[in-house]
This record gives structure tokens, sequence and C-alpha cells, in this order.
């Protein structure tokens, strides 16, 4: 349940906003922000990105040929990322997060709302970015997290196509206050509470995506991937509900919306390793050529943790790992799947 209304940690308004992270996706919504008319400092780690954005308005490394407005700056100080600001809008891959929340820690003094919108687990814990988030940073700012998934490619979002995605937390005033600073006419924002439910169907999505790349790239058929991306949101439903989330959750846009926009658009990393794994590429090959992350491949792992963590079988799950660090061939992944016993669709399937 939302918080009651006289407990918010609500600031008065929302007018500046601190980005963390200037891959394509914090880029992107830095953008989308901006163009709002918020005022929007964006931290990146690459000092040449920075300057690329304070003096040409562009990010040529992640966000490439897209004109980011005038009054979006980039800074490489957390302090000034962060400072003077009504809430920060997190968008670093799950790998990084932990060691820069430990930096950012320091710089926060009092409360401030925290948006997270980095979609994986920590691969040695097995934690959501929530349960990290708890472990770095201050007391105070706990009750403010809030966690945003969706199907939500950067380049769509930022060439102003039309886009819809789950915004969830815990204090229902300041989750409602955000949902309204970050729409608008091409950027629509659901509210939720399901926070588990959320991250899990934003993480999850990205493995599942891979085994769809992987039928993809082995030319199996729509049949099959259908039925892969059918059986991977079985699979997400039962490790959800097992942690505590609402199974209803992922019949929304941070689990279908995301899972069928990850495993069938030709704008995903995940898939396109896949397809690759699929064509018979190994996969140090594969991320040695990559500039983007594709979370996917860290997140498998921690997805299998957490299925034997709580007991609960996710063949899919097991099987892209076998592939990925086992060696196993691609087509004996596929058919292993297949020639499982026999089980009902629903109940204990």
């Amino acid at each position: 349940m939302f918080r009651h209304e006289a407990e918010s940690l609500m600031p008065t308004t929302i007018n500046k906003i601190g980005v963390i992270g200037a891959g394509a996706w914090g880029t992107a919504l830095a953008k989308h922000l901006a163009e709002k008319g918020l005022e929007v400092r964006l931290w990146a780690y690459e000092s040449h990105v920075v300057n690329a954005i304070n003096t040409s308005h562009e990010n040529p490394v992640f966000l490439k040929d897209v004109l980011l407005p005038r009054g979006l700056t980039a800074t490489s100080s957390l302090v000034e990322a962060v400072t003077n600001r009504d809430g920060v809008l997190f968008a670093v891959p799950s790998h990084l997060t932990r060691s820069l929340l430990h930096q950012l820690a320091p710089c926060i003094s009092g409360p401030l709302p925290f948006v997270c919108a980095t979609k994986g687990i920590e691969e040695n814990t097995a934690k959501l970015m929530t349960q990290v988030m708890e472990d770095e940073l201050p007391p105070f700012v706990h009750r403010s997290f809030m966690v945003l998934s969706g199907p939500s490619f950067a380049s769509e979002l930022s060439a102003g196509l039309p886009t819809a995605v789950c915004l969830a937390g815990s204090d229902e005033q300041l989750v409602r206050q955000f949902q309204h600073a970050l729409m608008t006419p091409v950027f629509r924002v659901y509210a939720d509470t399901d926070v588990i439910g959320v991250q899990l169907g934003g993480a999850l999505k990205n493995v599942m995506a891979l085994a769809a790349g992987v039928i993809d790239g082995l030319d199996l058929g729509l049949n099959a991937r259908a039925a892969l991306i059918t059986r991977g949101l079985a699979e997400s439903i039962r490790l959800g509900v097992a942690m505590g989330a609402d199974s209803r959750t992922f019949y929304g846009l941070s689990g279908v919306g995301d899972l069928v926009l990850t495993c069938t658009g030709a704008l995903s990393r995940n898939h396109s390793v896949g397809v690759r794994l699929g064509k018979g590429e190994k996969l140090k090959t594969i991320l040695a050529g990559m500039q983007a992350v594709a979370e996917g491949v860290r997140t498998s792992r921690a997805a299998l943790t957490l299925a034997r963590r709580y007991q609960i079988d996710m063949p899919i799950i097991q099987e892209i790992n076998a592939v990925l660090y086992d060696d196993k061939s691609c087509r004996k992944a596929v058919s292993d799947l297949m020639e499982r016993d026999a089980k009902p669709e629903k109940g204990w399937a």
C-alpha cells in the first residue's frame, strides 16, 4: 500500500532534476525533461561526453545524431549533479550501480527523491537496485525511492515517439507528483506500488530477450519465439510472486510491455546479442565489440541465483546461463527445453 499522504516526503515543486548516467537512456530522459522546461543537470563519467553536451549539444558516444536542448547542462561532478535538486534520476548500468552510489552517498545531505531507471539485478549479490540503494545511500532517503520501467527504447523517446512507462514507489503523493513531472503528451507515466515486481519485470525481460534472440538466430520461427516469450513471462511471475511481488504487475508495462518490446524490437541490444549467439558467435567476441551494455548477460546469473534461492523452476533462465557461461550449444539448449516432461500450463507448470 502507499504511505499516508501526511507522511509524504514530497518537495513543494519539481523544477530541478539531476540525472546520473549519460548513457543512451539517461541522456534521453534528460533531453525529455529539459524539453518539458525543467532545469536538468546530467552527470557523465567521460569528460569528452560532458564537453560535447555542453558545447555542441550532443552525446555522440551514447546517443548519436540527436540534438540536445541548450538548457540541458552536463557535469562530471556528482556533488554538482545532486546539489539544489528537487529529485534525482539514476540511470547507470547495474554492474556500476553500487560503486557509484557509494561515491554519491556523501553528496546527499538531506531528503531527496530518488528515481531508479536502471533495469538489472546485481550479479554478485542478486539484489534488486533498490536493495543496493538501501545498502549505499543514507537512511533518510530510503522512503523516497521510486523505480521507472517499461517498454522504452531511448532512441524512440529522444525522437518524440509515443512511450508509456510505469513509476512505482511506496509514497503515494511523491509518486503522483513525479508522475506528473515526467509526463508529456508523448510520454505517459502510470503510477504503481509494486516496487519489487516493476524491477523484476524490467530486469528479467533482458534475459528473456537473449533467449528470444537465440531463437531468431537459429531461424526457429515465430511460433518458437512466441512460445519463448510466453513461458518467459510464466517464469518471471513465479519468481516475482515468491519474492513478494503482485502477479498482476507482470501483465503491465514493466512486464508484458517491456518483455514483448525487448524480445522482438530491432533496437534491443539483448536480442541482438542472442541472435549472434544463435548464429554461432562466442559471447566474448560479441561483448568485445559492443560500446553499450547488454544488461541481460549479467542479470542472467543473478536471476539463476534468485531461482535457486527461492526454489523456483526457471528452465529458460537455466538454459541461457548454460549457453552464456558453460559453452552449451544453442540448439542443445532449445532441444532440452522442448523435451522436458509434459506439464499442464497452469498451476505447477
